[in-house]
């Protein structure tokens, strides 16, 4: 019992740690595609960003089917899954370290500018906590996460899929190509709704991300019935509900890369890029957690499952079986339809506050370029200049200029329009 209670306290320790480690990971590669990339291309970016990242956990999840049976060098397989995960881990950093570049970093210009780039802890706790407060207080931001809470809500759901499916009849290995149609879609429509929203960002700026995502959103209602209340319970149809499984994940799976993410990355400063990645990830992966128990009591509570009776016939498992399936798909359609609508809605009113954030944050932007150039020439203008008051970022010079009077014009002190020109 002892043995058993280390193993778990050590397994626990070690998904905390890997949690914190892909926490920290995903939004610093959000920011960094943000950046690397322009308005024209930063949604087939993020696209191609998803699609690689679809396919790596399908090609993971299915390496590490094949070893777990195997022992490698007297190693049980499924720890030398961990330990290949572990060594790509490190393979991945050395490999960032040596040939990635954050485009909008250089510690020469940091160092030519006479700017000092060792601060204390609790003065970097200070800004990122000013930092957090600035981005959250964005109307753009606020309405893209209460749609994510919304819109990620059926893909949790959609944990109970292979149960649905295993429920109907259909074999593990039918389940398992089910539901990788349903992976490879919706990694291509990831691609290619990160495409369309760019081709239609530049001709419809301001809404026509936002109208492709509408669409996505609204078509995952319809399609979502035909699935789920529409297709026969029959473990023979496979090839029809691999169908369907593929339109649906290629539709619906257009709004994190054609919406979301390009525009978080044009509504807030460039240095704050990385903060609302990781703002918008905590606050829809904590409450969208709650989906798995929401569909669970709804199938049990209001669609009747029941499992089989102890003791019971195959006949009697496979009738119970067919019946608990109808139960959970009500529950899963319960839990994807109403979201998604939800999510449909409240994107509505991006229409209002993204062109007003995008416009702010543009402007920011220009001040802070301006507010940098001026320290450049500062730091490259002669001692003479410097000597006039100017004392770094916290000081501002003044300068007095002498103007020559011109007695060509003679300005009335009562004539209001001669003062006005």
């Amino acid at each position: 019992m002892m043995n058993a209670d280390c193993v778990i306290y050590q397994v626990a320790v070690s998904r905390a740690l890997n949690g914190i480690g892909l926490a920290i990971v995903g939004p610093a590669i959000q920011s960094l595609v943000a950046d690397s990339t322009d308005d024209g291309n930063r949604g087939v970016a993020f696209g191609w960003l998803q699609l690689t990242g679809n396919a790596g956990a399908v090609v993971g999840g299915l390496c590490s089917i094949l070893i777990a049976p195997v022992d490698v060098f007297g190693i049980p397989g499924w720890r030398v899954s961990f330990h290949l995960i572990g060594l790509l881990s490190v393979i991945v950093g050395v490999l960032v370290r040596l040939f990635a570049k954050d485009p909008h970093y250089s510690d020469d210009g940091a160092k030519g500018l006479g700017l000092s780039v060792k601060r204390s802890f609790g003065a970097e706790v200070k800004d990122l906590a000013r930092e957090a407060r600035s981005v959250i207080g964005i109307p753009s931001f606020q309405i893209i996460v209460a749609q994510g809470v919304t819109g990620s809500f059926p893909w949790s759901a959609l944990s109970f899929a292979t149960m649905w499916l295993e429920l109907i009849g259909f074999s593990h290995s039918r389940t398992a190509f089910l539901l990788g149609c349903f992976v490879v879609a919706s990694s291509l429509g990831g691609l290619f709704g990160g495409k369309m929203g760019d081709i239609l960002s530049q001709r419809f700026p301001n809404w026509g991300r936002i109208v492709l995502s509408q669409i996505s959103s609204g078509s995952a209602i319809p399609l979502a019935a035909v699935l789920l209340l529409g297709l026969p319970d029959d473990p023979s149809a496979t090839m029809l509900y691999a169908l369907v499984l593929l339109i649906i994940g290629f539709s619906i799976s257009w709004n994190a890369s054609a919406t979301n993410n390009p525009i978080f990355a044009e509504i807030v400063p460039e240095k704050s890029r990385t903060s609302i990645y990781a703002l918008d990830r905590t606050f829809e992966s904590v409450l969208s957690s709650f989906a798995p128990w929401v569909v669970a009591s709804l199938a049990e509570d209001v669609y009747g499952y029941r499992p089989p009776p102890a003791g019971s016939t195959q006949s009697v498992e496979i009738a119970t079986d067919r019946q608990n399936a109808k139960s959970l798909s009500k529950a899963l359609f319960v839990a994807v339809s109403i979201p998604m609508a939800l999510c449909c809605l409240i994107y509505s009113f991006l229409y209002c506050t993204y062109p007003r954030d995008k416009e702010r944050a543009q402007m920011q932007a220009l001040i802070e370029s301006e507010m940098q150039q001026l320290e450049f020439e500062n730091s490259e203008a002669s001692p003479e200049v410097r000597g006039t008051g100017w004392s770094g970022v916290e000081d501002r010079m003044v300068i007095d200029l002498d103007y020559e009077e011109d007695n060509g014009t003679e300005f009335d002190e009562q004539d209001e329009r001669t003062l006005l020109r």
